[in-house]
């Protein structure tokens, strides 16, 4: 990877990136009311749910925008993808941060075209592998952040809503490291296939816990994250 492409992958992956992460949990706090997550251990069991499923799907999507999928089928994929309504408010409401954040750090004509195709926002895992695209890396860096997304968000989370020692934490982010590798392998390589099968052959990795707690968190009057 060269190294300016280097930087851009920090760049992306960072937290601080104005993307609209940090307002949501990932599905961690209706896990942690309902009282699947409690400690580091289960904090770990459930990163690794997400990381091969939910993760799974986003980490291949992002893959194949960067190799050139085209973008309203990306997004058609996801809807399919994603049978909760208020998970794919909450993906489209991200993606249509994202691509603001995008289109300010590196111009792009396909991200232009992807904000006036999406005037409410398109999936937030087909704009992360499109800001990708924009930002010069290639589809196993857009797999890697959106892997990582999907597990350091419910980390962090966590810390907030547990009071959780932040080193426990990111001890789990550190052993879930060698299965992000796999992962993040695998959704390449589907992203790869896809484009001579089609998105349908795009993973489908179902996570219904998660679906069932968006639904009941989106109904709750007084929360700590949006989603």
């Amino acid at each position: 990877m060269p190294l300016m492409s280097r930087a851009a992958l920090l760049v992306l992956a960072d937290g601080r990136f104005p993307a609209g992460g940090h307002a949501h949990s990932g599905g961690a706090e209706a896990a942690v009311k309902a009282g699947r997550v409690t400690d580091a251990a289960t904090l770990e069991r459930f990163c690794r749910g997400r990381l091969h499923t939910t993760g799974l799907v986003a980490a291949s999507l992002a893959a194949a925008a960067v190799l050139g999928l085209a973008a309203d089928e990306l997004d058609a994929a996801a809807d399919a993808r994603t049978p909760s309504p208020a998970l794919r408010t909450t993906a489209r409401r991200l993606g249509r941060q994202l691509v603001r954040a995008a289109r300010a750090t590196w111009p792009s004509p396909e991200l232009d075209a992807l904000a006036k195709a999406f005037p409410k926002g398109a999936h937030q895992p087909v704009v992360l592998g499109l800001t990708a695209r924009a930002a010069g890396l290639e589809p196993l860096d857009a797999a890697y952040c959106a892997l990582y997304e999907s597990v350091s968000g419910p980390a962090t989370a966590t810390v907030r809503l547990l009071s959780l020692d932040p080193f426990d934490a990111t001890g789990v982010l550190a052993r879930l490291a060698p299965e992000l590798d796999r992962v993040a392998d695998r959704a390449v390589e589907a992203a790869r296939r896809a484009l001579t099968e089609g998105v349908d052959d795009l993973p489908a990795a179902s996570a219904p816990l998660l679906e069932i707690g968006a639904q009941a968190h989106a109904a709750w009057p007084v929360r700590l994250f949006a989603s």
